[in-house]
């Protein structure tokens, strides 16, 4: 009888593992990293360029903010915070650009494509992340790392980044 009890939990423990592993991808979420999503309205040549103005001036919002986070959460709490301001910046550009359609932001958990940034590569999964809709967001859209604060490039515009959680790292690892 205790063979058979054991027998049983044991099947039991197998089938309870493989059920919680069933409906799941195969993409981990990343936890350490806060990214950001610019979507433009459309892929129409205007819209495109218009993604990339208001890029820069997001950018130029958030830099003064960002270098006085020393953690995520840290840098995700100072965004949720500004969320109106983010949005007013871009509305802002959208209407210097004759743009009729206003920007909408948020922070959300969302499965990004791998990406290289220099030589640091961030693996295709779930980040969280500043999400900038302009319009209806349906076009291609530009994305970054916040946090740590990988890069931020852009057409003609370079912002340079000094990350003090990456120079630790490569310090410590030679």
């Amino acid at each position: 009888m205790k063979k058979f009890s054991i027998g049983l939990t044991l099947i039991l423990l197998i089938a309870l593992s493989a059920v919680a592993v069933v409906g799941k991808d195969d993409y981990p979420a990343y936890t350490e990293y806060l990214r950001i999503h610019i979507r433009a309205d459309s892929n129409e040549t205007q819209a495109q360029a218009v993604k990339y103005k208001v890029k820069d001036a997001v950018v130029a919002y958030l830099t003064p903010y960002i270098a006085e986070c020393d953690t995520k959460s840290k840098a995700e709490s100072m965004i949720e915070n500004r969320l109106s301001d983010i949005e007013a910046v871009a509305d802002k550009v959208l209407c210097e650009q004759g743009f009729t359609y206003k920007s909408r932001a948020k922070i959300n958990n969302e499965k990004f494509p791998t990406r290289n940034y220099g030589d640091y590569t961030l693996e295709q999964g779930y980040y969280d992340a500043l999400i900038l809709e302009l319009g209806s967001g349906k076009g291609d859209n530009w994305w970054c790392v916040v946090y740590p604060p990988l890069c931020f490039t852009g057409a003609g515009t370079h912002y340079a980044y000094r990350s003090k959680i990456l120079e630790i790292v490569k310090d410590f690892f030679g």
